[in-house]
């Protein structure tokens, strides 16, 4: 049987004379950083004095142990090397390697000795490819396009220059006789209710005459079928097989597959993964709209509730399974079904995966390429077609992920960024996208659906980024427009946008430890990334608020309040409009560091008030105020199994809380649905000192909850609470609304805050009580006489005072 031995200890880190302790996995920086040699650079400007540390060349070493074993072979394996090495045994040279994103293999069988790993570092090799193979532009300085790593270590709009480099997944020694599995493609289908699983495997041999058979076993099934030479296939039935369905449809069933190489009845090697039956499949017909982009689900049409994922640590090896897992749980937690690896990125590792399998989490998954024109040329295409083959197999078994996707924005930037023009018919990933990666896919993986990029129209014949035709990214708004501009359009499907905010407040004090913190104060200015980020964030700002001038807090909370609201903005409208629009993809869930950035958890794991309208957003049913020509409709949001029935009360009231006009209707929003129930004219708000409030109850048939006092802000109808939709004809900053007034007082686990006067955008920055503290709801609006409890977790010691002194809303303009 074979057997493995991870080679874990004894590592040490050699840069010249210098010998550090390393860890395996791990990486350059985290090691210095364990020693003491580099400070942390997440911390102040750190960043720029460990720049050094991307520029020169680092050696891991330990000793290949003698081998004692009765195994015919010996092979030395790299689940991750970071990025340009070569690897020697007892200084003979096994192989050089050249992609952070592939495993490599070595016959080290009778070599022992001292092993070593020699990294060059990731600059010099991109600048040797860069000189071979022509310049080619992107959109960042940095080099990036020429190798095959992790782009964003080479810096983003969200994220430090920290170039990595180092042995970033495990490594270990694999002894075997006979035979091995060398790869299996499990292709999983659903035929006329019988699950199916096929097995393609490949063997490696070191006898070449001996008989081998395969045996697999799935849901209580057990097939054996004979190996061929070097392949062979096992088909699997599973009659009434249970379906896996993304959340929010159905449950996520799972089975476990065993596969087992047998020589006689002696077992050889075992390779054991959890598989879930589904069909799914993109459909782009065209239509009345343009051509559409839904993803299809056993059948259901979804529309997508999405969110970019970026690497949780810009050291990837940090990630342990654990990080992964709460990260996702967050995501599930707010309502999302769909995580998109953005292509800067890498493939990630199968903790995340199993942890979306679980979840219920549809897996989007770009190849890594991304915002740069990338060569075609060797040694890279050589490259990317051996990743894109391990990386399609490897991924193959889990049944979340639903779709692979080319690139992201490169053949945007073709078109749009002056790229065609400078490249004077060089090569530029063009061959990739469109021919070597829809090919591999087709032929390794033809149960899953491939893009060729986002965003992608699906023709040059049209603009890659036309919103009428298939997948669009939204990034005009946030540059150049105020948010309100996301309701001009119905794009088919939106699969980037955002606003930025900083993190939260304890984050910042933790990475800015000795500073005075103002919008831009040094370390401020460092941790934010985009260009020109601090004067969209002020235009965006004061196109809603004044702004608060020389008030950090304010200055801190209104941001927040406005990312929240902008998003609000964006997939309010959209779902509204659905199907047309078949998805929304917000950039972004996470960060990889503290930085002000679009993401709704910041790099600390402390989730923003965009976080918390992300679960009202993306709960199955939402209630949302929109324009339809020159009026006003409730637009009521169903994307549950079961019609919505619910009564709705509109009033339109003064800031005083007045009740100027008032009417109730029915909801009657059939399953997977959207209803529209106009407003009657004379309820729409004129002027500063109006607006108007739609609460969707519960029919009394249906039971539900008393009206009386309660905020109808819950997080979505399944809850039992009143969902609420609040409409103001002009901007926050012309709001004639009285001083807010409200009432404070501590209740077992949390807060509840009583409402005297309308108090718009209530929200307890819960770290301020307590760094590890974290609040159960963010932003909420309570008409006079109305009350919420905010539930606070990791509080040691509630206090009255620190409740109120860490409670922020809206104040009348100054």
């Amino acid at each position: 049987m074979l057997e493995a031995t991870p080679l874990t200890d004894g590592w040490i880190l050699r840069h010249e004379q210098e010998a550090l302790p390393a860890v395996v996995p791990g990486c350059v920086h985290t090691d210095l950083l364990a020693a003491g040699v580099i400070p942390d650079p997440f911390l102040g400007r750190n960043e720029t004095d460990v720049a050094w540390v991307g520029r020169r060349e680092w050696t891991y070493e330990t000793r290949l142990p003698e081998v004692v074993s009765g195994h015919e072979q010996t092979d030395l394996v790299f689940d991750g090397l970071d990025t340009a090495a070569e690897i020697l045994v007892d200084g003979r040279l096994l192989g050089r390697v050249r992609n952070m994103h592939r495993s490599h293999r070595f016959d080290v069988t009778g070599l022992s000795g001292p092993l070593e790993v020699r990294f060059r570092s990731a600059y010099a090799e991109a600048e040797a490819v860069r000189g071979r193979l022509g310049e080619r532009p992107a959109a960042y300085a940095e080099p990036y396009q020429y190798v095959r790593k992790m782009a964003c270590s080479f810096g983003w709009d969200w994220g430090p220059t920290l170039v990595t480099a180092g042995i970033w997944r495990p490594v270990r020694l694999e002894r075997w006789s006979t035979a091995r599995i060398a790869r299996v493609r499990p292709l999983v289908t659903v035929e006329e209710g019988v699950g199916v699983v096929e097995l393609r495997v490949d063997v490696e041999r070191t006898r070449v005459e001996a008989a081998l058979t395969l045996e697999a076993r799935v849901g209580g099934q057990r097939v054996r079928a004979a190996v061929e030479g070097t392949d062979g296939v096992v088909r699997v039935e599973v009659p009434g097989a249970e379906l896996w369905w993304p959340r929010g449809y159905g449950e996520q069933a799972l089975y476990e597959v065993e596969l087992t190489l047998h020589h006689g009845s002696a077992p050889l090697d075992v390779w054991r993964r959890r598989v879930g039956f589904r069909r799914v499949e993109l459909d782009t017909s065209p239509d009345a709209h343009g051509t559409g982009f839904t993803l299809v689900v056993n059948g259901e049409r979804l529309f997508a509730r999405g969110v970019n994922w970026i690497p949780d640590d810009v050291f990837p090896s940090r990630v342990t399974r654990e990080r992964y897992r709460r990260r996702l749980r967050q995501a599930a937690a707010a309502g999302v079904d769909l995580v998109r690896v953005w292509g800067g990125g890498i493939y990630e590792s199968e903790d995340f995966y199993d942890a979306c399998d679980e979840l219920g989490l549809l897996v989007w998954q770009d190849f890594p390429f991304a915002c740069a024109a990338y060569p075609e040329e060797q040694p890279l295409r050589g490259e990317v077609e051996a990743e894109a083959r391990e990386n399609v197999v490897r991924l193959m078994p889990h049944p979340s992920l639903v779709l692979w996707n080319g690139n992201n924005e490169n053949l945007w930037g073709f078109r749009d960024w002056e790229w065609e023009e400078r490249l004077g018919g060089d090569s530029w990933g063009e061959g990739y996208y469109l021919g070597l990666l829809p090919r591999v896919v087709a032929e390794l993986d033809p149960t899953r659906p491939y893009t060729a990029g986002s965003p992608w129209s699906g023709s040059w014949a049209r603009h890659p980024n036309d919103p009428a035709h298939g997948t669009h990214h939204s990034w005009e708004v946030w540059n150049r427009e105020d948010y309100a501009d996301y309701r001009l359009d119905v794009p088919r499907f939106v699969a980037e946008f955002g606003w930025q905010a900083p993190p939260a407040y304890a984050t910042l004090r933790r990475a800015l430890p000795d500073e005075e913190l103002a919008a831009d104060s040094p370390g401020m200015l460092h941790h934010q990334k985009a260009e020109d980020g601090n004067g969209k964030l002020r235009r965006g700002l004061e196109r809603h608020f004044a702004f608060p001038e020389g008030d950090f807090d304010r200055w801190h909370y209104l941001t927040q309040v406005n990312q929240a609201r902008a998003v609000a903005a964006g997939i309010e409208h959209w779902r509204s409009h659905w199907p047309v629009c078949a998805g929304t993809v917000v950039w972004q869930l996470n960060d990889c560091w503290p930085v002000t950035s679009w993401a709704a958890i910041d790099g600390d794991g402390r989730e923003k008030p965009l976080y918390h309208e992300l679960r009202r957003l993306y709960a199955d049913r939402l209630l949302t105020l929109q324009r339809r020509g020159a009026g006003l409709v409730v637009a009521a949001v169903n994307q549950s199994a079961e019609r919505w029935t619910a009564v709705l009360s509109l009033r339109r009231m003064s800031v005083e809380g007045e009740v100027i006009g008032a009417v109730e209707a029915e909801i009657v929003a059939g399953a997977r649905a959207v209803a529209e129930v106009p407003v009657p004219s004379e309820l729409a708000p004129a002027g500063p000192k109006e607006f108007l409030v739609a609460d969707a109850w519960a029919s009394p048939a249906h039971g539900g909850p008393s009206r009386a006092g309660e905020a109808g802000s819950g997080a979505g109808a399944e809850d039992g609470a009143a969902l609420r939709a609040v409409y103001f004809a002009v901007p926050d900053r012309d709001i004639a609304c009285p001083a807010p007034e409200f009432d404070v007082t501590l209740v077992p686990g949390g807060v509840e805050v009583g409402a005297r006067t309308l108090v718009r955008d209530l929200l307890l920055q819960a770290d301020r009580l307590d760094p590890g503290a974290r609040a159960d709801r963010g932003l909420v609006t309570l008409l006079p006489g109305e009350r919420v409890t905010i539930g606070v977790e990791g509080w040691e010691t509630p206090d009255a005072d620190a409740a109120r002194a860490a409670l922020y809303c809206q104040e009348p303009a100054r």
